[in-house]
């Protein structure tokens, strides 16, 4: 009997194991697959990501691949749904793991990914792989990390009918690829903006320098924006909640330091209540602190003794 119980439950588990993705038109021929905006879970899958696609007549180009073999394979059936072109680029917009684990699904030659995004994901991959089997367990069954062939640089990339404008960033990572179908106004921002998600921290150049590419990006011909994690935007709410978030965490890291709060105070402090709307607020902002709080109080220490010295924590 409980050798019956066990092939029974086994199939049931693995149907269990589907992340159902779906696609959402943004425009004609842009869709974006959009996830959860909660943490690594093994309730998710890792699926807290939006990733898309685009149709361009001569082929589909992807944006991300997600967190894990199971996903890239679900991503590339899906694109398979609707449309009949193949796969020709798929452009990794940086190392983070929920953007590029899936792309065991798709092949090697159509991988793209900025050179030193490449770097990165080549030195870190394999530790963002251990973690994501820790974070995420079964999901990740049969994932291997990949590293891109082929690079990209910044500039008009032309694929068919689609004139993709390709920049790099650096604010969220230290290399962050943003793409702008100029045919349709949509804007992959990737990480560089988040949407009701709490922003993450660990690569992060500064919060300074990452609010200033946001101003960069506000100056871009858009219609939709798509976030590396959140609700898919009209217009420029995404990129003003951004800003905003981002400008009350400098300003309350810089005055936390200069008031020599502790690490634990910081994380405890209050978050106003018009980020409400923002998930993970308090588990990032936690470790937020533990990522770039030093940086702060060193800065603090610094000014105290050279009080005509530049202010700030990053």
């Amino acid at each position: 009997m409980m050798c019956l119980l066990c092939l029974l439950w086994v199939p049931s588990l693995a149907a269990a194991r589907s992340y159902g993705l779906e696609a959402t038109a943004v425009a004609d021929g842009v869709w974006v697959v959009e996830g959860t905006t909660e943490n690594f879970s093994p309730a998710n899958g890792g699926n807290i990501v939006n990733t898309g696609f685009i149709e361009t007549g001569a082929g589909v180009v992807v944006i991300d691949t997600g967190p894990s073999r199971r996903y890239g394979e679900a991503l590339r059936a899906l694109i398979a749904r609707h449309s009949d072109q193949p796969v020709t680029h798929v452009l990794l917009t940086h190392h983070h793991p929920d953007h590029v684990f899936g792309s065991q699904a798709f092949p090697e030659h159509t991988l793209y990914m900025l050179p030193r995004g490449r770097e990165l994901l080549a030195r870190d991959g394999q530790a963002f792989a251990e973690n994501m089997y820790r974070l995420v367990g079964d999901w990740m069954r049969g994932t291997e990390l990949v590293v891109p062939p082929n690079t990209l640089s910044p500039g008009v990339l032309t694929v068919g009918e689609r004139r993709l404008r390709l920049m790099a960033f650096t604010g969220h990572t230290g290399s962050d690829l943003v793409v702008l179908d100029e045919t349709s106004g949509v804007l992959f921002a990737s990480d560089l903006v988040f949407y009701n998600r709490a922003l993450t921290t660990p690569q992060t150049p500064g919060l300074a320098h990452w609010a200033e590419e946001l101003q960069q990006l506000r100056t871009l011909p858009f219609r939709v924006l798509v976030p590396g994690h959140g609700p898919v935007s009209d217009g420029d709410a995404a990129l003003a909640q951004m800003a905003d978030y981002l400008s009350w965490l400098d300003h309350a890291l810089t005055q936390a330091a200069r008031r020599g709060l502790s690490r634990s105070e910081v994380m405890q402090m209050a978050i106003p209540e018009r980020f409400a709307a923002v998930a993970g607020r308090r588990y990032e902002l936690i470790r937020t602190t533990t990522h770039l709080y030093p940086g702060y109080e060193k800065a603090a220490l610094e000014l105290l003794a050279n009080p005509e010295a530049t202010p700030g924590g990053q």
